[in-house]
């Protein structure tokens, strides 16, 4: 067992990161959705050349992952979130200005390692090292501002674009990006030396064997949890169109996804206190299979509003427990890092889910693609029960619990 010390997240640095988290993701992750077809139609090029820009951010941030992880765990949040605001400005320049496809490529690999600087996993590592256990509640009151970044940032582009064009909309995306670095600079540089907290792991005993099960399956988890983020992202409204709702219908229902998502979270936030990180862990997998339960009648508008809005929910609590689980299994030191190699995978798949999900879609329809998705979620929730079954506190140490503050 180790000692370090630890101290209450300033609320200043929650608002920061929860501002920071509403911009970033804003103009980077949300960017494509709005600009995709007026850089297709500019340049030419073909709809699936200008996704695969985004795919390759993906790729990029999933490559750097474990090593910003690391970073984060040796040089705190702030240099690395800084660094992350920057790149998310030159990429943004980068699109806007280049004329070639590698250019656009490169551009897009330098926002993918922005986003791996700058998103949910760089802020929760950062919380971790600033706070350990204590770090729970704030990452679930951060993403409340980042789950509007679509709601915010694609009627602002859209504006943008009408007033400037879409490369003069993408060049103040750069400026917002830009914006968020003195919110990043915010963050303390060095690990408050207030409060004694024991570095022990909530799973007593934990040797190597069980280390390395527990750490699967949370990555088998959260590689599900993207696969499904990504590929409802780009095909959500495909599919219930090709379940037989009229478009206008399919896209006001697909609104209920990102409604569902903030109330989910805020929820947590409110009431979710004493709610063990694994029983959230269930809870949120559960809604995610439910929601594909209720697609397959989704013809029905009233089930098709049942499948958004279970999805919705189910991935907005995911986006917490991404972040929460590994301080409910794992020491906090180090944890930038390990989290960082664990969730490798799921950038991987996040990157491939749209083009999978556009090859069954074309093949085997609306139903083939609400299969494949039942069939991820199923996997997800065996993992989460067995996750949650082979979890022992510890005797010493105080289960972490959301917002916990005790030890």
């Amino acid at each position: 067992m180790t000692h370090r010390t630890v101290a209450e997240i300033p609320r200043k640095v929650e608002a920061c990161l929860g501002i920071s988290q509403l911009v970033c993701w804003g103009v980077s992750y949300y960017l494509i959705g709005i600009f995709n077809d007026a850089i297709g139609a500019d340049r030419g090029w073909s709809e699936t050349l200008v996704q695969g820009g985004f795919s390759v951010a993906l790729l990029t941030a999933g490559g750097c992952s474990p090593v910003v992880g690391g970073c984060i765990d040796r040089f705190g949040g702030r240099p690395v979130m800084v660094t992350g605001s920057v790149l998310s400005a030159l990429g943004c320049v980068g699109l806007a200005t280049t004329g070639s496809v590698a250019g656009y490529y490169f551009s897009w690999v330098v926002l993918g390692a922005a986003m791996r600087c700058t998103l949910y996993d760089a802020a929760f590592a950062t919380l971790a090292g600033l706070g350990g256990t204590r770090a729970k509640q704030a990452m679930s009151r951060i993403t409340l501002l980042g789950g509007l970044a679509s709601t915010v940032f694609w009627p602002v582009g859209h504006g943008l674009a009408e007033l400037m064009g879409w490369r003069g909309a993408v060049l103040v995306y750069a400026a917002f990006a830009l914006s968020t670095a003195p919110l990043h600079w915010a963050i303390p540089s060095r690990k408050p030396l207030h409060l004694t907290e024991r570095s022990t792991p909530a799973m007593d005993p934990i040797n190597p064997r069980e280390r390395r099960i527990t750490g699967g399956l949370y990555a088998l988890i959260m590689a599900g949890v993207g696969f499904l983020a990504s590929g409802m992202s780009a095909h959500m409204i495909g599919i219930l169109t090709g379940l037989g709702l009229a478009t206008g219908v399919a896209v006001w229902v697909s609104t209920l996804r990102g409604i569902a998502q903030s109330v989910a979270r805020l929820v947590d936030v409110l009431f979710g206190r004493r709610l063990h990180a694994l029983d959230l862990n269930v809870i949120s997998v559960g809604l995610i299979a439910t929601s594909f339960a209720a697609g397959f009648g989704g013809h029905v508008a009233v089930l098709a509003a049942g499948y958004a809005a279970l999805y919705g929910a189910g991935n907005g609590l995911a986006t917490i427990t991404r972040g929460t689980l590994p301080l409910a299994l794992f020491e906090p030191h180090g944890y930038g890092a390990r989290v960082g190699r664990l969730l490798l995978p799921s950038f991987l798949l996040s990157a491939a889910a749209p083009i999978a999900y556009g090859a069954v879609i074309e093949n085997f329809g609306a139903a083939g693609a609400l299969s494949l998705s039942s069939a991820v979620a199923v996997a997800m929730v065996v993992a989460s029960i067995a996750l949650r079954a082979g979890f022992r506190p510890s005797p010493t140490v105080v289960a972490p619990r959301s917002g916990d503050t005790r030890e």
